[in-house]
């Protein structure tokens, strides 16, 4: 007679452990795409505040001075490279037939990756700046 020897398995077999470390890698390799996915996107989010930051000044530099002395001025575009990249603005304005208001067009573009970013702004000001001329009795 021969007799039946009864084991009791506690552990993992091969084929367990195989696969939990196939699903640990592949959670692992999700977590990380996320991750570097997420760090390109603050980047690229990061230089579109930039742009809207340079717009933003430029509108008030513009505003300031007023639009009729800006156009006078010719200076419509300009180069900032205190920032990386290289941010490239152009001021385009139309005089629109009631008087006094022009539409104007911002533009910033840079090279982020070999690929030309562009954010874009309109808006409407009216011909009168802050800078009042004083006359002298």
């Amino acid at each position: 007679m021969v007799a039946q020897v009864k084991t009791n398995n506690k552990g993992f077999t091969l084929i367990e452990a195989i696969l939990a470390n196939i699903i640990l890698c592949g959670a692992v390799l999700a977590v990380s795409a996320i991750s570097t996915r997420s760090l390109s996107e603050t980047r690229l989010n990061r230089q579109y505040e930039v742009a809207a930051s340079l717009i933003d000044k430029q509108l008030c530099l513009i505003d300031y001075t007023g639009i009729d002395q800006f156009v006078e001025l010719g200076r419509m575009e300009g180069v900032v490279e205190q920032f990386e990249p290289g941010y490239h603005w152009e001021v385009t304005a139309a005089e629109q037939d009631i008087d006094n208001l022009y539409l104007l067009n911002i533009t910033v573009t840079w090279v982020e990756r070999s690929r030309l970013r562009r954010l874009s702004v309109d808006t409407m000001l009216d011909g009168t700046g802050m800078i009042v001329d004083i006359e002298q009795e």
